[in-house]
């Protein structure tokens, strides 16, 4: 905790009160995730938060789900079997940061799959003013990544896959920007997953996933460099097929995950469950424990037409809901 704090206040000398607000506001969010095991060291936490409304709504147990191109950021090996081509775009509000997600997808049949991804969180544009309150510049404080994601199926039950992740944490500024210095600090990342239909029971699914191997991120020097979050998560989905016995229009899933650091310290648990009617509406509901932004109910909706889907999900409790903002996820996904 004593070179975090000493980081913090060397860029509190360098940048606007306002600027290091939204750093601080990041750097919160990663407390409950050392109740994971994380180290209070570890760097780039925001590859810890959640993308996706299907994913927010289930309560992030998602590592053995196929929830189309949004599945990439918890296990790349669920678009393996993906068939149809799929553009999706990911919004999320909470009190870190405004967050934006855009995923291409490109199913090919005789190899596997393929998405490309940009991910933008934006802190939001922090004012400089000189001594009269006059405002004269701005402050961009952003984190940038950028994905690329493959995935192919190894027989009837196997999938698996990769994601690399070339990741940006950066301070910019427009305007008279003479007394604010900027910075940039990149690193890369992969994630490797696995899913197994389990042979003769269609209604079991496993799933597992490494995510955020990669280099430290450098801010300021060498001693700066932190650890990316690495995390390892094994699932389970189960379809409740007795419902369909009674109700032939409502099919019902429901999924857990175990998640812990490479050390397997301290793991943690998710409960999810997606209640969809005659294939079109969706009721999600999820619990999570240690959410990285110390949330610990979620509740999703999702609508589908067509080719046209549209969820939406928020959390409750946590740092957002707390400061009075509530944490919002929507997602809109089109199939061609």
């Amino acid at each position: 905790m004593n070179r975090r704090a000493d980081g913090a206040a060397r860029s509190k000398r360098i940048l606007p009160r306002a600027a290091l607000y939204s750093f601080l506001a990041l750097a919160a969010l990663g407390r409950p995730a050392s109740a994971q095991g994380g180290s209070s060291g570890d760097g780039a936490l925001f590859l810890l938060l959640p993308v996706g409304a299907q994913t927010v709504g289930m309560g992030q147990a998602t590592v053995a789900e196929r929830l189309g191109s949004e599945s990439i950021w918890s296990n790349p090996a669920a678009i393996a079997r993906q068939e149809k081509r799929e553009a999706a775009i990911h919004h999320s509000e909470t009190i870190a940061a405004r967050g934006d997600v855009i995923t291409v997808l490109f199913p090919y049949k005789p190899v596997g799959a393929f998405a490309i991804s940009a991910n933008v969180l934006d802190f939001g544009n922090q004012q400089i003013t000189d001594r009269e309150g006059t405002p004269i510049g701005l402050v961009l404080p952003r984190n940038l990544l950028f994905a690329g994601t493959f995935g192919a199926s190894v027989g009837e039950y196997l999938s698996i896959g990769m994601t690399y992740k070339r990741l940006q944490y950066r301070v910019d500024c427009s305007g008279q920007c003479a007394n604010v210095t900027t910075f940039s600090a990149t690193s890369s990342a992969v994630d490797f997953g696995a899913q197994l239909d389990v042979p003769g029971d269609s209604s079991v699914r496993l799933g597992a996933a490494v995510r955020n191997i990669g280099t430290k991120l450098q801010i300021q020097d060498q001693e700066q460099a932190d650890p990316l979050p690495t995390r390892i998560e094994i699932g389970l989905s189960y379809r409740v097929g007795i419902v369909q016995r009674y109700v032939s229009d409502i099919d019902l899933r429901v999924a857990g995950d175990l998640v812990a650091t490479e050390t397997a310290d301290d793991p943690s648990a998710r409960l999810g469950a997606d209640l969809t009617y005659q294939k079109t509406v969706h009721l999600r509901a999820g619990y999570i424990a240690n959410d990285t932004d110390g949330a610990k109910g979620a509740l999703g909706f999702g609508l589908g037409t067509g080719r046209l889907l549209f969820d939406i999900a928020r959390t409750f409790g946590g740092l957002s809901e707390d400061a009075g903002k509530t944490p919002a996820y929507v997602s809109l996904r089109f199939i061609f």
